[in-house]
């Protein structure tokens, strides 16, 4: 009697691996891994063992929509766990246009075929905005992307929208919005939806949260949707050029000797202080460096409406034309009055030891008169 082999599905993560050679070691290297990734102490690690050995392996559907394939090209920068751990180990990924070996009429029976077998199961990744003003500005198969995403999130269990696009509506949505640009979260409003903004997203901030999805399920997520462990802190509260403001110390130019010597990038238009993400701390490039670091400022890439915020190289407290964002140079004002108190101290440092040492001389003088 010929024997059924179970399908991938139907095994635990811990099974599958197994199955695969992996042996405990490398499946708490995994785990420590994947800690790595949602930024968890060391100590959840056996947590995060225990469960993965009962998680089963998900049926994972990525849709693109107006986007620029940058969030996938960031996806296959993960180190932590690479994209072939995430595929091959942790997740299935059944459908992802840019990624999948099949194309045309063969790739839209493989998305098909994987929403009906695992109908309420699966988890929808969404890149791109969709456009409302005209389905002709970006189909697939000759399927809206309105249509498309009606119809997959209806089977999902959770969506995760990757990107600013996704997010927000991105760059597509920028005034004057020709295309009628908008986010998954206006659309979609009957499912968990966890936005991981970014243009595009750090790579391991992709894995990590399609990890914790498979390992605990939904994050903490904060107001505007996005994972705390990744989100719950502005890009100016963990900079390393942070003392240099306290200090009221700023580059004037890119290329002026306090550029040089790392001085605060604030005046030249860095809007670390209202961008909320963790490339500070997780960093690119396998945690080599990011763009305050390469001597860029932040352009605010992880916020809504980013691209309207202003010039990129104004400071938050110096408006640029009608852009309408009332919330971010409010909050810009509270950032340019720790700018001016940091001179000020700066300034009252330097008033203060003046004044010892004309104190001293005159004790000196006084000293010696008599």
């Amino acid at each position: 009697m010929r024997m059924q082999t179970p399908s991938p599905y139907d095994q635990t993560l811990g099974e599958h691996l197994r199955s695969q050679g992996i042996s405990r070691r490398g499946f708490l290297k995994f785990c420590g891994l994947l800690a790595s990734s949602m930024a968890l102490a060391p100590a959840m690690i056996p947590k995060i063992a225990a469960a993965l050995e009962q998680a089963k392996r998900p049926s994972v559907i990525w849709l693109s929509f107006q986007e620029c394939t940058g969030c996938t090209e960031s996806l296959t920068r993960s180190h932590s766990p690479s994209l072939e751990g995430l595929i091959f180990d942790a997740i299935s990924l059944d459908y992802h246009h840019t990624l999948q070996a099949a194309s045309g009429d063969a790739a839209e029976h493989a998305r098909e075929e994987a929403m009906k077998e695992h109908y309420g199961k699966y988890v929808l990744v969404v890149d791109g905005s969709i456009p409302l003003d005209n389905p002709g500005y970006s189909t697939i198969a000759g399927i809206s992307n309105l249509d498309m995403l009606k119809e997959a999130a209806a089977g999902a269990a959770a969506i995760i929208a990757v990107g600013t696009c996704a997010a927000y509506g991105g760059l597509p949505k920028a005034d004057p919005n020709p295309t009628g640009a908008v986010s998954v979260s206006d659309i979609i409003k009957d499912k968990p939806i966890i936005n991981v903004p970014g243009c595009p997203p750090i790579p391991v901030v992709i894995t990590g949260v399609i990890a914790h999805f498979l390992t605990f399920g939904l994050p903490e997520l904060d107001s505007l949707g996005r994972p705390k462990a990744f989100y719950g802190q502005s890009i100016h509260d963990r900079c390393y050029r942070r003392p240099f403001y306290e200090r009221g110390l700023f580059a004037e130019t890119f290329d002026d000797e306090g550029a040089k010597a790392g001085w605060c990038l604030y005046k030249l238009g860095c809007k670390g202080p209202v961008t909320y993400n963790a490339c500070a701390t997780t960093k690119w490039n396998d945690g080599t460096s990011f763009p305050i670091e390469s001597g860029h400022g932040c352009i605010g890439c992880s916020e809504p409406n980013f691209w309207d915020f202003g010039g990129f190289y104004k400071a938050l407290s110096i408006p640029m034309g009608a852009s309408g964002q009332n919330v971010v140079y409010a909050a810009a004002a509270g950032i340019a009055a720790g700018v001016a108190i940091g001179a000020m101290n700066k300034k009252s440092k330097a008033e203060a030891a003046s004044l010892h040492k004309a104190v001293t001389v005159e004790e000196l003088n006084q000293e010696s008169g008599s």
